[in-house]
């Protein structure tokens, strides 16, 4: 057959562990077969980060700028053991923060929903979209270890020479801890306005969450900056489209969520965003149930699965052991890409594959052919638990 044709290439990250297995499967079995498929490809594997001084993460960020559509496998973040795990030369920072923090923008964060698999809080009925901030928090955080006792500052030295700001983080009188984090305006009010603008398309209410209530100065710079944006732009649009937004603190939000039928937008600062669409994901069936899309405010756009690299099942791939690894959000993340790429190149072919891939791979969950972490699961009667490469074969069955 002639395979769909692509004229402007995706960036491809690919990355660690058995999400890396399914990542290459995906492609062999789901997508080469029927597109032609154009790729810049970035190693973003812990081995490769450490090789090029975590230079590769920062080159895929600067490609997805020039060729606007990215597509990632999910990457590990190490820790201590990590470290010892790969001999790495120091514990390298998120390759998600490092990626966000370059493009800017939003992450918009919705649970896929399937006929068989049902929310483990009963009042809910429709998908909640997690709207998460992708600039700054601890994912630029600098960090240091208080030896003894002494005193942490914060210190603010105007560009121009004028006079210092200093404020004490804590007299120290034992050793301990101390962080320092930031945002930006700018970050921030983009963050409003893609929320606003991602409200407005689908026609959902919004709510903003934040604890300025303790955080005098800087969560309630992002509740200013809502509202500000809000009655200057986005106001009378709102009337309009018969759609609401709130602000609420975040401890009011979760208790709100839980009693909700869900079918909204919930924007979060960036670390709540991260917590919260995890237990998102989860309530509404699996992690690995969650589409994830980077939007920034100049118009790039990168797809990924919302999880991590499933740790466990690759230490039992690499044992020959049989795993059954659910591989939807990854699949959708690829999916997603293609979408776009069709939408922006103007190739109805590609966009309309995409969509085919999404129903094939939901349809074959609703048959009764799933992964084991939905198979525990799911309501449907006599479901048929399959591997992670059969599921993969399956949904290339139907597609």
């Amino acid at each position: 057959m002639t395979k769909i044709a692509m004229t402007t290439p995706l960036v491809e990250m690919d990355g660690d562990e058995m999400t890396r297995i399914i990542w290459q499967m995906i492609k062999d079995e789901l997508i080469c077969p029927y597109v032609d498929l154009k790729t810049e490809y970035y190693d973003l594997g812990l081995e490769e980060r450490e090789r090029t001084k975590d230079q590769v993460t920062v080159d895929s960020a600067e490609a997805t700028k020039r060729l606007g559509v990215a597509v990632k496998c999910a990457t590990i973040t190490p820790n201590a053991a990590r470290v010892d795990e790969y001999n790495l030369s120091q514990m390298w920072k998120s390759p998600n923060g490092t990626i966000r923090a370059i493009l800017d923008g939003t992450v918009f964060r919705a649970p896929i929903v399937v006929k068989g698999i049902e929310p483990y809080v009963r009042t809910w009925k429709k998908p909640i979209t997690i709207a998460r901030h992708a600039y700054g928090d601890v994912y630029k955080n600098v960090e240091l270890t208080v030896p003894a006792p002494g005193k942490v500052e914060l210190v603010y030295t105007p560009a121009d020479g004028g006079e210092e700001i200093r404020a004490t983080v804590h007299e120290f009188a034992e050793p301990g801890i101390a962080q320092g984090i930031h945002n930006l305006d700018a970050s921030i009010e983009s963050f409003a306005r893609a929320s606003f603008e991602y409200a407005l398309s689908t026609r959902q209410d919004i709510w903003f969450a934040s604890k300025d209530t303790i955080s005098k100065t800087y969560d309630h710079r992002f509740k200013d900056i809502f509202q500000e944006v809000f009655d200057a732009d986005y106001r009378t649009r709102f009337e309009e489209a018969g759609i609401e937004y709130f602000y609420t603190l975040i401890d009011d939000a979760v208790a709100r969520v839980i009693r909700s039928e869900g079918g909204f937008i919930w924007a979060c600062k960036n670390y709540d965003g991260d917590v919260m669409s995890d237990m998102l994901s989860t309530a509404f069936g699996s992690l690995a149930m969650m589409t994830s899309v980077l939007v920034s405010p100049k118009g790039y756009f990168e797809y990924e699965a919302a999880h991590g690299t499933v740790q466990r099942h690759y230490y039992k791939h690499l044992a020959g052991e049989e795993t059954s690894t659910n591989s939807v959000a990854t699949i959708f993340a690829w999916s997603g890409a293609l979408r776009k790429r069709g939408e922006l190149d103007e190739l109805p072919e590609l966009v309309a594959f995409a969509d085919r891939l999404e129903r094939a791979t939901i349809d074959t969950i609703e048959s009764g052919q799933m992964t084991g972490d939905l198979a525990a699961i799911t309501t449907l009667e006599n479901p048929t638990k399959l591997n992670t490469r059969d599921f993969i074969l399956a949904v290339a069955s139907r597609l």
